[in-house]
């Protein structure tokens, strides 16, 4: 069941809460969030997500993965569905784009180079870089391309990433050690410009300071006209603090990374005891048979 931060941050049940939400809009995370570590999504998804569409309740992920993968994992709920793919940098609905942001490619190019240099100095990382049309690795080695698979369902890779013919909304780099300890120190000269976030363990994502999955999401409500205290948000990681500031019903996975759960009003189960679900079923009072509320 969802729970509400006490004043020092003591988690403490709070079962009057669903009682005043009117929500209108569920976003998620997926990596941490919405998947349980193994990948897998939640058992009795589908059968939410039916009863949401119901509601006229707008259910949209979030996540850094790429906009092809996202539409590959809810294929057949797709319709309608809004897809904040690449941590905001590129959403689409129904196949067509409602807003992207672009990175200048002098600066995607930097950064692949910056990304070269710390694998000649024995990093052990790769660079993505993520376009609008696929993503664009250099590296061929099965293990990295395993990682770029599990996010990246148009990949390509090509000898010069610096000579794609594409709009690089992000770039990502993978690091088989600590991301934020290996890779985000050597970004430094580009987070005075840009945003450079650690996503998750093994990963750093760089984008444009305006693009982000709080920037979308707000842009989501005011063109659906729905309010933050309409909005429900779940994460987990990073790059999900400016999202949570989008709503008023924001919540951080039981397990989430520290400043992820400072950040956030409420906190909800943990990704792998199913608490995405949970808390919307409990908050929605959604009739979902013999589900665990």
């Amino acid at each position: 069941m969802p729970y509400s931060r006490a004043p020092l941050d003591t988690p403490t049940e709070h079962p009057a809460a669903e009682a005043r939400a009117d929500i209108r809009l569920v976003v998620t995370d997926m990596d941490g969030t919405l998947l349980d570590d193994d990948k897998r999504v939640p058992d009795g998804l589908w059968e939410v997500l039916a009863l949401l569409r119901e509601r006229g309740v707008l259910f949209s992920p979030a996540s850094g993965r790429q906009y092809a993968t996202l539409a590959r994992e809810f294929a057949e709920v797709a319709e309608g569905m809004v897809f904040i793919a690449e941590n905001g940098t590129y959403v689409v609905r129904d196949g067509v784009e409602l807003s992207s942001d672009p990175l200048d490619p002098a600066v995607a190019h930097g950064i692949a180079h910056t990304a070269r240099r710390l694998v000649a100095d024995g990093v052990d990382m790769g660079a993505i870089l993520c376009g609008k049309k696929a993503a664009y690795v250099e590296r061929t080695d099965e293990a990295f391309l395993a990682e770029v698979r599990r996010y990246y369902l148009e990949h390509r890779i090509v000898e010069d990433v610096t000579a794609v013919d594409d709009d690089i909304i992000k770039v990502a780099l993978f690091a088989f050690g600590s991301a934020e300890h290996t890779v985000a120190p050597a970004l430094e000269p580009f987070a005075r410009s840009h945003q450079v976030v650690v996503s998750g363990e093994h990963w750093v994502d760089v984008m444009n300071r305006t693009a982000d999955k709080g920037a979308a999401v707000r842009r989501l409500q005011r063109d659906l006209g729905i309010t933050p205290a309409q909005t429900m948000v779940f994460g987990d990681y990073l790059n999900d603090l400016e999202m949570l500031d989008t709503a008023e019903w924001s919540f951080a996975m039981s397990n989430a990374h520290p400043e992820v759960v400072r950040r956030a009003r409420h906190l909800a189960p943990s990704n792998n005891d199913n608490g995405v679900l949970r808390t919307v079923v409990r908050m929605l009072d959604l009739p979902v048979g013999g589900a665990d509320r």
